[in-house]
């Protein structure tokens, strides 16, 4: 008779995530990290958590709208129990139109998202004028705006959650053998790992940087331009970021691409021309060959299961991965889309 029903490798936003949905149906959890929670990728600084746009409808898209409907009630009941913010605010995002061809496509996405987000969000166009201060120049004057957009503080995140589990009794640890059913949600090491297990590519590690400015604009919208996020947080800095390199030889070294990020994002939004950067940051995202995370069974290991590949989508997909993953653990219900599955992958 084993004292842990199970054991969950990795204390990221997936790993802790599925700890919590199975600690709250009632099983004895222990989460273990060698280097600690947050450790990874989930302890970045730009936990912007947007959409994927209202076209062209998937499974994929599907599974992270719900996730992304889902994350109010999943903070709050997170932030309920350990007493920690994890910064979560739906504060939507601007993204400006360039010309008349963005702007048709803007508009038909808007009918789109009546349709696919089911009344429960907006995609619509918008002035600069009705943005108001924190928005970015538009050629067209012109702006998309959505309120299904959330952000999060990614390292807060992790903190509210260890605080839950904490708080349920749960052992967080850095090293502990395997009991019960074991997830790995080991992040990009776990994706070479499991590549060279069933000799085939499954994913890899994509390095990212980012900045943090101190600057007051906590209920404003983050926005999305030139490729890059800019997010106002609820602590009172904006976070921007991010690089994506799939080739590097530190992993968490910043350098002139990170310098690259701050001064355009000073040219997106003037105002943060005179706001100091208090941190910058670096570090590898797992990405799977598919881009969608890896779920469910691993192969030819009966009674271990993978979360991983969460690649820029890692915080916004934690809900319904946490649920979806609990089912199949817990009570043997398997909900998880055919394209994230490991064999979708191989």
């Amino acid at each position: 008779m084993t004292s842990v029903d199970v054991t969950v490798r990795g204390a990221g936003a997936f790993g802790l995530s599925v700890a919590w949905a199975c600690v709250q149906r009632g099983a004895k959890v222990r989460v273990v990290d060698p280097y600690g929670p947050g450790a990874g990728s989930s302890g970045g600084l730009v936990g912007a958590l947007a959409p994927h746009v209202p076209e062209n409808w998937n499974p994929k898209k599907a599974f992270q709208f719900e996730s992304l409907i889902m994350a109010e009630g999943f903070w709050q009941e997170v932030e309920a129990e350990g007493g920690v913010s994890a910064g979560y605010g739906r504060t939507g995002r601007l993204q400006p139109i360039a010309d008349d061809h963005t702007l048709a496509l803007a508009q038909e996405r808007a009918l789109g998202a009546q349709e696919l987000w089911q009344g429960k969000a907006e995609w619509r166009v918008v002035s600069c004028a009705e943005a108001g201060n924190f928005a970015p120049d538009s050629p067209t004057g012109l702006l998309i705006y959505d309120t299904l957009t959330a952000r999060m503080r990614p390292r807060g995140a992790c903190d509210a959650l260890v605080a839950a589990l904490n708080a349920r009794g749960t052992e967080i640890t850095t090293q502990a053998s395997d009991e019960g059913a074991v997830v790995w949600a080991t992040g990009w090491q776990g994706l070479r790992a499991m590549s060279e297990e069933l000799g085939k590519k499954v994913g890899d590690g994509v390095k990212g940087q980012s900045a943090l400015f101190r600057y007051e604009a906590r209920q404003a919208p983050q926005i999305f331009a030139q490729a890059l996020h800019i997010i106002p947080h609820a602590d009172g800095t904006v976070a921007v970021g991010s690089t994506s390199e799939r080739e590097f030889d530190d992993p968490n070294s910043t350098d002139a691409q990170t310098d690259e990020l701050i001064a355009r994002a000073r040219d997106i939004l003037p105002d943060l021309k005179g706001a100091e950067v208090i941190a910058r940051w670096a570090g590898v995202r797992p990405r799977a060959k598919t881009r969608a995370p890896i779920l469910g069974a691993w192969p030819d290991r009966p009674g271990h299961y993978v979360a991983n590949g969460g690649f820029k989508i890692g915080f916004g997909m934690a809900p319904k991965v946490a649920q979806v993953m609990a089912d199949l653990i817990l009570e043997g219900r398997d909900e998880i889309p055919e394209g994230f599955r490991v064999a979708a992958c191989m």
